[in-house]
């Protein structure tokens, strides 16, 4: 029986470009032993690239594979068929798409909307959840409507900042004080992020965050340990045991995670049951406030002076390099790798199942 064949999507136009390479690689190797895998990386000025070896992914070089430009097409009749360009000669067709794309036009709702446009199974969450998700602002907005704990935040947008800088400086001051965190609302991998302790270091930090998003997203600072749950599943759920990170830099940022290899990973958090069991129920809550479904990577802060409990965000599609939580903590939750991705094809399959249940016209 031939094996089912699955489209990797990585890399794509994103300051996240380099980590997706890195989790390709690690999803693809565990694909390959159970599915026919096809490795398709974009570029980052957007352009489609297939077939990639597996060897060529983590140091994906768009040029060294000039001739071989591919798209999808934006309808149904497509069935998933990978065309060449600028032929369109049908080269792969695909049962499944397995977006490892981290940051915007992937795990934005962009790469979401056009699976659907094509109308073929895809892993991870849909348009909704994907870029409410990717939105912090509305993603905290959603966190509320739950009643969810979370940080006092505020936003603005880049053209405030650039017109009307003392004002904003002077309201985060009266309202959130120091120290804060200054974010991109539109980025992940703690790319563009600041921990700013004074008014010089919150205009720096403003200033780079600009640069990767027009919104900007600055959080009350809180002393606080770092724990994080893995969630699978569709319409019910299920999540791993919690793992805390303590951060080798003075917060998790894109160093401590990527380039520096100090910071320490603890699996299973050393917290109480009830704790434990209370981020897990809230992993859930927020999971379904947003909609989302096949998986997510749910992170909290445990406040250190009176073991608050606050949700910091949700990841739809979170890393899987060989140091990346989400597949640390499904492993020891009992689910190792291999079987996890392919967890994740059964779901893919399972929700486009369910879409096919929906009738797209109206009937009496």
């Amino acid at each position: 029986m031939s094996r089912l064949k699955v489209a990797l999507l990585f890399g794509g136009r994103s300051g996240e470009h380099e980590v997706s390479r890195n989790s390709a690689f690690a999803v693809a190797t565990a694909l390959s032993s159970s599915f026919d895998v096809l490795p398709i990386g974009i570029a980052k000025d957007g352009q489609w690239y297939a077939p990639i070896p597996l060897s060529g992914i983590k140091e994906f070089i768009p040029e060294d594979y000039s001739d071989k430009k591919v798209t999808i097409l934006p309808y149904p009749t497509s069935k998933g068929v990978i065309y060449s360009l600028p032929k369109l000669e049908p080269i792969a067709n695909a049962q499944v798409f397995f977006p490892v794309m981290h940051g915007t036009f992937g795990e934005d709702g962009t790469m979401q909307g056009l699976f659907e446009l094509a109308e073929v199974p895809y892993v991870g969450a849909g348009v909704l959840a994907s870029s409410v998700g990717m939105d912090k602002v509305m993603m905290k907005k959603a966190f509320a409507e739950a009643k969810l704990p979370q940080v006092p935040f505020l936003s603005f947008l880049r053209i405030q900042i650039e017109k009307e800088l003392d004002v904003v400086i002077a309201q985060i001051e009266d309202t959130l004080g120091y120290p804060c965190f200054v974010k991109p609302v539109n980025m992940g991998s703690s790319v563009g992020i600041s921990k700013a302790n004074d008014k010089k270091g919150l205009e720096k930090a403003m200033h780079i965050a600009c640069r990767y998003d027009r919104k900007i997203i600055i959080e009350k600072g809180v002393s606080a340990r770092e724990i994080e749950v893995s969630v699978l599943g569709n319409d019910t759920p299920r999540v791993s045991i919690p793992g805390e990170i303590i951060p080798c830099n003075d917060f998790y940022d894109y160093t401590a995670k990527y380039i520096d290899d100090r910071s320490e990973l603890h699996i299973p958090a050393k917290i109480e049951k009830e704790l434990q069991q209370k981020i897990q129920e809230l992993a859930i809550v927020a999971y379904k406030s947003v909609d989302c479904s096949g998986l997510a990577r749910i992170d909290f802060f445990l406040t250190k002076d009176t073991g608050e409990i606050l949700i910091n965000e949700i990841n739809t599609i979170p890393g899987f390099t060989n140091i990346s939580m989400y597949p640390k903590l499904w492993e020891f939750s009992g689910i190792p790798f291999n079987e996890l991705v392919k967890h994740l094809i059964d779901l893919a399959l399972e929700r486009a199942e369910q879409k096919k249940l929906n009738i797209l016209s109206y009937d009496i």
